[in-house]
């Protein structure tokens, strides 16, 4: 087994509330088998999801040398540690579906003893970002672009202005939503407890799908307070790890498993493995797979929300290229998509990240 790794600038010239995504890097790791198909080694490929940067130095100097000198046999143990970065390990899951030729959503649907869920499944566009000429025009615009792409339920974004023109913003982005059931917004961690409330306050009246990571993801207090006074779902998650992490979240966080959403991203945390430690802890808890709705917005978390009968997926349509959004194989309408039946997480047949896995891979024969 060799391993590579390259990083790649993210197309994410806008801000949320907390962070700018200009800078921003992704790691992609390529897998590359002993196995080969049509003449060439079987390559798996996965990356860190979207809202890291690269980490190329832990894959080089770290993660890479151990994972060569590892006794193959203790790699493939089941009580193994999980990997960091979950690159390494979306990689890995990548090259068995291949290896099955069969999509991954299949591979991790029998990993966890169950069948995939029947396609297509539930999607909405994230956007409505902070751009840097701003208006409600334009916020618009973007909203009724992604309707004309087939989606019918939308996110954007708050706490990265002031309350009345956040509340602007909420009011045209319903005005193409529809209906406050398809239009959730996201503070990106941005509010103490006093602004959160505020905002809750605020924003009860539009009967809103969620109210996205109100403030500090570890701050379990805080989330406890608002969800007191906040009867609409509010959704966290994507900023923790591990199981342990989603255990202490429900334990301490208030979440309420009719109404709130979780969103851990199996790219952002400790891989797939891990995740199906996390969704065992939720069911614990009273906790349905159906409210879960993985940050991440991109064709790797679409499989595993078909594999794992999750509530749903993200999209980034516009933003964050080149590994949001989905392949144009992939079936998108009337609120659903679908993946392509290509085998692995079907990355090659997204146009402007298959440059770079094939440069990855440019010397191979």
């Amino acid at each position: 087994m060799e391993w590579r790794e390259r990083t790649v600038p993210l197309d994410g010239d806008v801000r949320n509330a907390v962070v700018s995504f200009a800078d921003h890097t992704v790691s992609i790791v390529a897998a590359v088998s002993d196995q080969r198909r049509g003449g060439r080694p079987v390559v798996g490929f996965g990356f860190n999801s979207i809202g890291r940067f690269a980490q190329g130095g832990i894959l080089r100097e770290r993660l890479f040398p151990r994972l060569r000198g590892a006794d193959p046999d203790a790699l493939l143990a089941g009580d193994g540690r999980s990997f960091d970065p979950a690159a390494v390990e979306l990689a890995v899951w990548d090259l068995e579906a291949k290896l099955r030729d069969e999509p991954a959503c299949a591979t991790i649907a029998r990993a966890a003893g169950r069948a995939p869920t029947p396609y297509p499944v539930s999607v909405y566009a994230a956007g409505g970002y902070y751009y840097g000429d701003d208006s409600v025009r334009r916020l618009r615009a973007e909203l009724d672009g992604y309707r004309a792409l087939g989606f019918d339920a939308f996110k954007i974004k708050v706490g990265g202005a002031p309350l009345d023109v956040d509340l602007a913003r909420v009011e045209a982005a319903l005005d193409v939503a529809g209906a406050g059931s398809c239009l959730a917004v996201d503070a990106n961690g941005r509010f103490g407890v006093e602004a959160a409330q505020t905002y809750g306050r605020a924003l009860a009246p539009y009967g809103l799908r969620w109210f996205e990571e109100p403030g500090d993801p570890l701050d379990y207090a805080l989330l406890r307070q608002l969800i007191d006074g906040y009867a609409g779902p509010v959704a966290t998650g994507e900023n923790l790890f591990s199981a342990a992490d989603a255990e202490n979240l429900v334990r301490f966080g208030g979440m309420r498993p009719e109404v709130d959403v979780i969103q851990v991203d199996p790219g952002l945390s400790y891989g797939i493995t891990e995740y199906l430690r996390v969704l065992d802890r939720l069911e614990a808890h009273g906790f349905d797979r159906t409210r879960c709705f993985p940050h991440g917005g991109h064709l790797i978390n679409l499989h595993v929300v078909v594999g794992l009968g999750l509530g749903g997926c993200e999209a980034y349509p516009g933003v964050f290229g080149p590994f949001g959004g989905y392949a144009p194989t992939c079936a998108i309408g009337g609120g659903t998509v679908a993946p392509s039946d290509a085998p692995g997480f079907g990355l090659e047949e997204k146009p402007d990240l298959a440059s770079h896995l094939a440069a990855m891979v440019e010397d191979l024969a």
